[in-house]
């Protein structure tokens, strides 16, 4: 996923992380330097469509813009969901 609008700033990541780490997902979540925040995520069906739907609000003090999802095969490359450095 891509989330743009004001995304930054305002605990959009650690936020997510926790969303996703609650769920059972896997996966990661940085800050890109375009200002949008991106998520790779791995779980069951149900977990990635609540964290859909968390991403298209986000926490507050967030403005989701635009969220722009790619499904894609699951890899199974992740054991963990992390916050990882800006990119």
């Amino acid at each position: 996923m891509f989330i743009r609008g004001r995304v930054h700033g305002v605990s959009f990541r650690v936020s997510v992380a926790r969303r996703a780490q609650s769920s059972g997902l896997t996966g990661w979540v940085r800050n890109r330097f375009d200002g949008s925040v991106e998520v790779m995520a791995e779980g069951s069906p149900t977990a990635l469509s609540s964290l859909r739907v968390f991403c298209a609000d986000g926490p507050r003090g967030a403005h989701v813009r635009d969220l722009e999802v790619h499904d894609e095969t699951e890899t199974g490359e992740f054991v963990a969901f992390s916050v990882r450095p800006d990119a």
